[in-house]
């Protein structure tokens, strides 16, 4: 099965959800104040899905230019992702991974279902 992005309410406005055939999260979006900011977040990812990998964790960690991912390690310990559009905004955060390589194969993820997943609008 194809991945999808599910276009959701939240408590002030919008967001979506990238997610993959076998129906986990892949990554998730700030929330939006109308459904047409969701939508374009949405075709942000699929323009910028595609960039190279900033990995935080390890030291002296060469930089990327924008667009980008960022691997790190969040205060939990745990792994995480963004993909920043080339304004350095957040387009797509990932939840938390025990291990590095989970948060790399999140970001793999991204870059096959993004391009050709269908938008389920779930607000109508």
């Amino acid at each position: 099965m194809a991945g999808k992005f599910v276009i959701e309410n939240a408590k002030s406005g919008f967001h979506f959800n990238l997610v993959a055939g076998n129906g986990e999260v892949i990554a998730s979006s700030q929330v939006y104040t109308a459904k047409a900011g969701a939508k374009n977040g949405i075709e942000s990812v699929r323009a910028n899905c595609n960039a190279p990998t900033e990995d935080q964790t390890v030291e002296g960690f060469a930089h990327e230019k924008l667009p980008k991912y960022e691997i790190f390690k969040d205060k939990a310990g745990e792994f995480r992702f963004h993909l920043k559009a080339a304004n350095s905004e957040i387009i797509a955060a990932s939840e938390g991974y025990t291990s590095k390589q989970g948060a790399q194969n999140g970001i793999e993820s991204v870059k096959s279902n993004a391009p050709t997943a269908e938008i389920v609008d779930k607000t109508e």
